[in-house]
């Protein structure tokens, strides 16, 4: 059963991994990879990524991306947004903890947002507008 704009907002706005695909290239399939993201209130999801990474070089390319997430359990739920890039702005040690403060138990967010800081290279903040929607809430397992 499709999920109305309500629960797919909701749900959305619950810290599940999402797969990240992004058009890979003539004779490639998309690149498909695991990622944080985080939801806007004006509907908006933005992800964090190096700005020299496989990730940002392939979605700068195509100027769009899908994002899905899933869960099974109390139901097998989804949800799979796709829209275009709409803003990519440098990362900020703020939107760092944010997004790690929304995965993360708050005993490890500091010592995480400092190692990340630190070593993951420079990173990019990309915001998408989703365009278009799949959900469906398939029931009990």
């Amino acid at each position: 059963m499709p999920l109305s704009r309500e629960e797919r907002e909701n749900f959305l706005a619950e810290p599940h991994i999402a797969a990240l695909a992004v058009d890979a290239g003539a004779g490639r399939g998309p690149l498909t990879v695991p990622i944080w993201y985080q939801c806007e209130r004006d509907g908006t999801v933005w992800i964090m990524t190096g700005l020299d990474s496989r990730k940002n070089q392939l979605i700068q390319g195509a100027g769009r991306f899908s994002l899905m997430v899933d869960r099974l359990e109390p139901t097998i739920r989804y949800v799979s947004v796709e829209g275009p890039v709409i803003d990519t702005t440098p990362a900020t040690i703020e939107r760092l903890r944010e997004i790690s403060s929304r995965y993360l138990p708050a005993e490890k967010v500091d010592a995480y947002v400092d190692f990340a800081w630190k070593n993951h290279g420079e990173q990019v903040v990309i915001h998408m507008r989703p365009e278009h929607w799949v959900s469906s809430d398939l029931g009990s397992v």
